[in-house]
């Protein structure tokens, strides 16, 4: 019974890092004893015309048995009772489709048959072979980005970033990173990747912690929320022999995000919403 208390915990304290890493300023901490939280939601525009907050209640047996507790406050000055019912009737369809052509974690099946004969889980380590770098195979090695170092008590965190579309390109990117002495030489690189297959409606992912403990899934937890995709991102870590306890995490986890801002995976992202949105009010017009 203390072990699943305690599985809760840590459930809990992943998911809560992941939204303040997302959400920034739009997070807030009302009671952390209680687990109490608050997340302002508007339409991103200068002039809001709506915002909402929603206030969420953690309980201790909150994810494995029990669900959060919410409160919804919208100041539209119109009714929306029937808005917030239909958002959540599209949701449990469209998690319904999903559910039935599988699991997005059943994507470590890859989308080539090539892919299909490698172990997904990928080590940063300079020691990458030849056949798996070699031009022969077709692989273009990829446009690769990176991000503003962020320091706090002598440690030093940077993102890179690469568009992947195949477990090789993710080798290779590794391999190019290793060539420099720098990134070679950080005391972590930690990486999460994640490639989405059109053709079996599945993703290939996968994360690896390079020595910091779970910051790795933790990476992959914010890029699945996101919902971005033929995407990868390296963190590295120079430690300044200071230990930071959690706030490691908290860069790690801000990297990852602002670097998937800068590149524009985000704002893509919110494009498509908005258009799907116009389509949706179009249609009930």
């Amino acid at each position: 019974m203390e072990a699943e208390s305690d599985d809760n915990l840590a459930s809990q304290v992943e998911e809560i890092e992941a939204l303040s890493a997302i959400y920034g300023d739009e997070w807030c901490v009302v009671d952390e004893v209680s687990r109490v939280y608050c997340i302002q939601v508007t339409d991103g525009e200068e002039k809001q015309q709506w915002a909402l907050c929603l206030q969420v209640i953690l309980p201790t047996d909150y994810p494995r048995l029990s669900p959060p507790i919410y409160e919804l406050k919208q100041n539209i000055g119109e009714p929306v009772l029937f808005l917030w019912v239909e958002r959540v009737r599209e949701f449990l369809l469209e998690k319904g489709e999903r559910d039935q052509s599988g699991p997005s974690g059943s994507a470590k099946k890859s989308c080539e048959e090539e892919d299909a004969e490698e172990t997904v889980t990928v080590v940063i380590s300079p020691a990458s072979s030849d056949s798996d770098l070699s031009p022969a195979q077709d692989e273009e090695l990829p446009p690769i980005h990176h991000g503003e170092p962020v320091t706090d008590k002598r440690s030093t965190f940077q993102a890179h970033l690469a568009p992947v579309v195949s477990v090789r390109q993710v080798k290779l990117v590794q391999g190019k990173l290793m060539e420099n002495k720098k990134i070679a030489n950080a005391t972590h690189n930690i990486m999460a990747y994640r490639i989405f297959c059109e053709d079996r409606n599945s993703f290939i992912q996968d994360c690896d912690d390079d020595g910091e403990t779970a910051a790795g899934g933790r990476m992959l937890h914010i890029m699945e929320i996101l919902d971005v995709r033929n995407v990868l991102v390296i963190v590295s870590r120079w430690y300044g022999g200071i230990h930071l306890g959690p706030d490691r995490f908290k860069h790690i986890n801000n990297c990852t995000r602002n670097i998937l801002d800068t590149c524009g995976y985000l704002e893509a992202k919110d494009d498509g919403a908005s258009k799907g949105k116009k389509t949706k009010s179009k249609k009930s017009k």
